[in-house]
Order: C-alpha cells, then sequence, then structure tokens
C-alpha cells in the first residue's frame, strides 16, 4: 500500500529538487502540492512546480495557497534563488493552471479524508499549515507524521546570525505550526550546510547520470551555486528540500534523533525565527519535536540518483 503525502512548497531551485524525489520515489502517492508564497511569489512557485511536473510526466493537484506572511511582509529569497526561483536559466515557466481549491481548503479536507494516514513534508515558511490549524485543529492529531525543513538543530543561520529562512520568514506561522501537537520531526539548515552541500565535483557526478532531469536539477542551482560561495561560504550549492525530503521518504537517512522542546521567537531582532531548542529540559516543557542531527549522506545521494536516473 503506497504512503499519502502532502507536500507544502514554495517552489524555488532546491524545492523542484525535493519534488522530484517524491514524486520518482516507488511507494509514494502525493495527494496534492500546496503552495504557499516564500522563497518567490506565490505565482511564480505555483508556475515552479508545475513546470517541474511537467518534466515528470505526472499529474498532481496543485492548490494555490497564501500570498504573504501571516502577520508581516514577504521577503523572497530571490537573490539565493534568482528572479525567477529556478536559476534565471530562461525555462519556460508560464502557461500552467492550478486546481480552483485553495492550499488550506485542501490540506483540512485530506487530513480529515485520510486520518491517520497523511505525511506532510512542509519545505516553505509554514503560513498554509498554521492558519489550517487555526481554521480546523483536530487536524494535529490526525497527521501521521509533519517532516519540516526548518530550523537550526546545532549551529548558525542562513538568514541571520541564528536563524533559517522558513522559521525567520514567518515565525508566528511557525510558533503556531510547533504548540499544535502535531509529530514534528525538524530537518534544520544544519543538516543541509552538513550532508547535503554539491561542490563542483559533486554537481558533475549528477550530471554524468545522463538525463535530462539530472541537467535540470544541477542547471537551476546556477543563483544558489554563486550565492553559496560569496554569502554562506560553502564549497558549493546545498539542497536543503531534498535532503528533508530523502528522511520523509525513508526514515533511515536520519541517523541521530533526539526529542526535545523547540519555541519558535517571533522577535523584532536576529532572533526572529530563531528556533530555540530545549535538549536540556531546563523550561521543563515537554518535547513537542523530534530534531534531525547527524544524516546519511550516502543513502541521501542514492535516493537523489535514483530520483534522477
Amino acid at each position: 500500500m503506497k504512503r499519502k503525502f502532502i507536500i507544502d512548497t514554495d517552489t524555488a531551485s532546491d524545492d523542484a529538487v525535493a519534488l522530484i524525489m517524491a514524486m520518482n520515489y516507488p511507494d509514494i502517492e502525493i495527494e496534492g502540492f500546496t503552495l504557499v508564497a516564500g522563497n518567490v511569489k506565490l505565482e511564480q512557485g505555483i508556475q515552479n512546480a508545475m513546470y517541474t511536473m511537467s518534466l515528470c510526466n505526472k499529474d498532481i493537484p496543485v492548490y494555490p495557497g497564501i500570498d504573504k506572511p501571516m502577520m508581516r511582509p514577504l521577503n523572497t529569497a530571490d537573490h539565493v534563488h534568482g528572479e525567477d526561483g529556478m536559476g534565471d536559466i530562461e525555462l519556460p515557466l508560464s502557461g500552467f493552471t492550478p486546481e480552483k481549491t485553495h492550499a488550506v481548503s485542501a490540506l483540512i479536507e485530506k487530513i480529515n479524508q485520510y486520518p491517520d494516514e497523511i505525511t506532510l513534508v512542509c519545505l516553505a515558511p509554514l503560513t498554509n499549515i498554521a492558519v489550517a490549524l487555526l481554521m480546523d485543529k483536530t487536524i494535529a492529531s490526525k497527521v501521521k507524521e509533519c517532516i519540516i525543513m526548518g530550523g537550526i538543530g546545532k549551529g548558525r543561520g542562513n538568514v541571520t546570525p541564528i536563524a533559517e529562512y522558513n522559521f525567520w520568514a514567518d515565525p508566528e506561522a511557525a510558533k503556531i505550526v510547533f504548540e499544535s501537537g502535531m509529530p514534528i520531526k525538524m530537518v534544520g539548515w544544519d543538516i543541509s550546510r552538513k550532508y547535503a552541500v554539491f561542490d563542483k565535483n559533486d554537481a558533475n557526478k549528477i550530471k554524468e547520470l545522463g538525463t535530462p532531469l539530472a541537467s535540470f536539477s544541477v542547471d537551476i542551482q546556477k543563483k544558489c551555486d554563486e550565492y553559496a560561495r560569496n554569502n554562506s561560504l560553502i564549497k558549493g550549492f546545498d539542497l536543503p528540500d531534498p535532503i528533508a525530503m530523502a528522511v520523509a521518504l525513508d526514515k533511515t537517512i536520519a541517523t541521530e534523533v533526539r526529542k526535545a522542546h523547540v519555541t519558535i521567537l517571533t522577535n523584532d531582532d536576529y532572533s526572529r525565527g530563531q528556533s530555540a531548542i530545549d535538549y536540556t529540559g531546563s523550561t521543563l516543557k515537554e518535547p513537542n519535536a523530534e530534531i534531525v542531527l547527524k544524516a546519511d549522506r550516502n543513502g541521501f545521494l542514492k535516493i537523489l540518483y535514483e530520483s534522477l536516473s
């Protein structure tokens, strides 16, 4: 029996690779992609997701969601992913028509339709998920598992010294989700920075797979690669959403996981969006998430290569 996924995404260059991984994984049935503003504006994200889906010859419902954070202006990451979110390599990212049903309605409907069956994979700011929870708090207990790419398990941030972009973009939404009681597994940017960085040699190995999907997955990282070297100071582009997706597809990819209480800070300084994690119990609060602290890079690469082949 296939596992049911819903994937919430603000599709840019790393999201696109994660979507390919899920679409080409043998035992996954994707109930829908829910789109939200984040890396790019909502309409651009929709086009990027649907273009990526067309490359995989799949027909999966794409639901348009919320076009800005709950309480803040939208700050996209086009300086990281390119103005079109896909590396600005002149792909035909237009002309696709999503479903009429709103993403929040689709989330509530699908989770209620399949209680304890849906794995929710969140690759974006958590706006859609938070609003769905505000409209129907019972869905928190009906989700089988919620894998979130966001926050920092250990180490430094990628948008401020201590915060990761998805939580920083809409910290109020992230706070609602983490306080909801959903069974959360958090895959922070630290996991990507350690286990999912691709230098030129690594990128060439992907291209050597010799398929259109392999070339596409490297080519769309053009702007990310420049940003990684010049700003993040890592040796090449990294793939945070794909390694989070790998954890969702195969739980053995996460080789060290710890339960802890995560508080999302909603301040207006460097700590905006910080995932403050209590590993020692000093807050006396019960754990509300599992934090992935180590991952299997070879296992991740195996899933990635197979999906692109």
